[in-house]
């Protein structure tokens, strides 16, 4: 632990005169107050960057205030003790909502409060305390700006490969036009917002889905004449409505689009519109193929290439490079230097975790293009764009220059300053959230806009497992149960009941009991029983009885698409298929593009091939498989948004009949809860994105809410 920080010894405190005028340390009842704010947020699971930093700052004057009492000579030993036990209040209810949230534990640990939205923090209860502050304590400057990271970083660099075709490129054009708009002095006025902490209370807007209404910009109407189609094909109104946006001049967008309603041929379009050649298009692999078809498709006159391993054929000179995110890291040498006037990201919740390389590579890039073009083209596709957290929309409006990480950019700020409010007044949520929703949110529902479109029906097929196999896995989810039991009891006893009544339980602890048994699990892998392997073991189990439900489903209403996580899962399935006399196609992660591309248009196209076994992870996005209208989950996802994004490979534009996705769960195990977990965690994205009045749920993983309830249910109050 760090050692105990010293009071400042330029601060003398004075009781103001809203405190008792005997009370010795008049900052106690401020944090008393602050500390009871954030244990409410924290039990309401709604513990935003706001409370984080005022959660760091409570612990920092604890320590300070602790320290300064322990040096004071003038106070008795009867005050001094009373005043450390009213201290050590405080920092019980800190490491009880740390237990909480084990991401505050962290916080506990930081010695300052070094950032300039913590020091404002401290700064205004010390001088509502009565405190005199130095000068320099009373003055915070703010952060410095965010120096952009180089494109390739020094760990990087021997990877860097630069294709032969890249050379003759950079030889027949070695200059790049200049941008001169680039070079156009603005000067950044001081707003009245500077001061503020701003980033809570944008994402707390969206959390609680401030002011209602779906999440769409204005957009312009359909023009009376579609300008942009290429022959034989034609855009729907939605799309029309988009890209004329990007005529107007808009540049910047979060395209949220539900999946299933063309946001791939909308980007290549856009692309033609606002002339943003050379475009890059980071995708996942296993639509890499699908985008060059894209291209081909909507903008014939434009030349497509695909790039994979060191990029030996790819066409140097083409307008669209179209690479996925596992092989970019090798390719951002080449790419930050050639000019991109645009670059979409598809899938873009996979950069959603700013600590994986993955997120860093994209957002360089970014970064590059914006120093290079003045109004560069940038698209962030996503039909999920929230996956646990509203969080997961910083990268996301880092990576459209929205925001730094740390504040909004000057032209959200501007609109924010506009407002004429802070966060301090409560009308200024729905008009923030409105002033980002402005930056280029487009937000479509089919139900919206594809009148024609057949809803989907979810249905739950629960199966016994009363095999030997299905009954060790319910005496291993009960050990399991019971192991956590355990641990909590071991807890309450060595603590005390505290107060407890007779058969309550202290969800805080088993919370925690919770947390550590998930860390242990994901540092111990596939060696130990644990919750992962236990839910593997059930996938197992239902694979042939998932498989045997299929091929009945086929045999009665025709195509059906089939989902696993596990390949042991989907090879049992396809075993099956093939002793039943029916012609399967597989698409999983480990196939090239042309052999994926190959099996998808066969399952599409080809009247034998009656079941398409697919990759819960590999094939849940950006694939078309509309020739189906019903799909069976054989294994269930530890994500709504995975769930989703599986079903509406065939929920989309082309599909003419009702679509009918089946759970197979397996009844009296964990399976069950892990739907329902799943069911719950629809609200999030319903209240951020969508405007919904809906309930609001824990914001805890599927995986913690599953061991939570595997230790109320070994309690006996499930």
């Amino acid at each position: 632990m760090p050692t105990t920080a010293p009071a400042p010894t330029s601060a003398r405190r004075r009781p103001s005169s809203s405190a008792r005028r005997d009370d010795e340390a008049p900052i106690i009842p401020i944090l008393a107050r602050k500390v009871r704010e954030v244990e409410a947020k924290a039990q309401r699971g709604k513990l935003g960057p706001t409370n984080r930093v005022k959660f760091q700052v409570i612990a920092f004057l604890v320590r300070e205030e602790r320290a300064r009492v322990k040096a004071d000579t003038e106070l008795g030993d009867a005050a001094r003790a009373e005043l450390l036990k009213r201290l050590d209040g405080v920092a019980t209810i800190l490491a009880k909502t740390a237990a909480r949230d084990t991401s505050l534990i962290q916080l506990l640990e930081v010695d300052q409060a070094t950032s300039p939205v913590a020091k404002r923090m401290r700064r205004d209860w010390l001088l509502e305390s009565g405190a005199e502050l130095a000068p320099d304590e009373l003055i915070i400057t703010d952060v410095a700006p965010v120096v952009a990271a180089p494109v390739v970083p020094a760990a990087l660099a021997e990877r860097q490969v630069v294709p032969p075709q890249i050379e003759a490129r950079r030889e027949a054009n070695p200059f790049l036009a200049p941008d001169l708009a680039l070079h156009v002095h603005k000067d950044t006025p001081r707003r009245r917002l500077d001061s503020w902490e701003l980033m809570g209370p944008l994402y707390k807007a969206f959390e609680s889905g401030a002011g209602g209404g779906q999440a769409t910009m204005d957009l312009p109407p359909v023009p009376e004449f579609d300008r942009l189609s290429p022959r034989g094909r034609e855009i729907m109104p939605h799309q029309s409505r988009f890209l004329e946006a990007v005529r107007a001049g808009h540049r910047t967008f979060l395209l949220a689009d539900e999946p299933g309603l063309g946001k791939t041929a909308e980007s290549v379009l856009a692309a033609s519109v606002a002339d943003a050649y050379p475009l890059l298009a980071v995708v996942p692999n296993v639509v890499k193929m699908n985008w060059a078809r894209e291209v081909e498709r909507w903008t014939p006159q434009r030349r497509a290439t695909v790039i994979s391993g060191d990029g030996e054929d790819i066409d140097a000179f083409a307008d669209v490079f179209i690479v996925n995110y596992e092989i970019l890291d090798r390719h951002l040498s080449w790419l930050g230097s050639i000019g991109l006037k645009g670059m979409v990201v598809d899938e873009a919740h996979f950069i959603k975790n700013l600590t994986s390389q993955r997120s860093q590579n994209v957002l360089a890039l970014a970064g590059r293009i914006r120093e290079q073009t003045s109004d560069p083209l940038l698209l962030a596709l996503t039909g999920t764009p929230l996956i646990n957290d509203v969080e997961d929309f910083d990268a996301i409006w880092r990576f459209l220059g929205w925001t730094n990480g740390q504040k909004p950019g000057p032209e959200l700020m501007a609109k924010l300053d506009a407002t004429g409010l802070t966060p301090a007044d409560k009308a200024f949520y729905p008009e923030a959230r409105d002033a980002v929703i402005s930056m280029g949110i487009v937000r479509r529902k089919k139900k919206d806009v594809a009148k024609d479109l057949p809803d989907k029906l979810i249905a739950d097929l629960p199966v016994e497992l009363d095999d030997e196999y299905g009954r060790s896995i319910r005496q291993a989810e009960r050990e399991l149960g019971e192991r956590l039991a355990a641990r909590y009891r071991r807890i309450i006893d060595a603590r005390g009941d505290r107060g407890l009544a007779p058969g309550e339980i202290d969800d805080d602890i088993v919370r925690l009991v919770a947390q550590n048994e998930l860390d242990e699990s994901k540092a111990a892998g596939t060696g130990t029983e644990n919750v992962f392997t236990m839910v593997r073991k059930i996938g197992q189990a239902k694979a042939l009885l998932a498989a045997d439900y299929a091929a009945q489903l086929q045999r009665s209403v025709g195509k059906v698409v089939f989902f696993a996580k596990h390949i042991d899962v989907m090879d049992a399935a396809e075993a099956h298929f093939a002793a039943s006399g029916l012609r399967s196609v597989s698409i999983r992660g480990d196939q090239s593009t042309p052999a994926r591309q190959q099996a998808i248009d066969a399952f599409n196209n080809d009247p034998g091939v009656g079941v398409a076994v697919c990759s819960l992870t590999a094939a849940g996005v950006g694939l078309n498989m509309q020739a189906a209208s019903n799909v069976v989950l054989a294994e269930l996802s530890w994500t709504a948004a995975e769930q989703t994004q599986a079903i509406d490979r065939v929920h989309r534009i082309g599909q003419d009949e009702p679509v009918t996705a089946w759970r197979i769960i397996a009844a009296h195990t964990i399976d069950t809860k892990i739907a329902e977990l799943i069911d719950s965690k629809q609200g999030l994205a319903a209240r951020a994105l969508d405007g919904a009045a809906v309930d609001e749920t824990s914001s805890d993983s599927v995986q913690l809410a599953a061991l939570m309830h595997l230790t109320r249910q070994a309690l006996g109050a499930a």
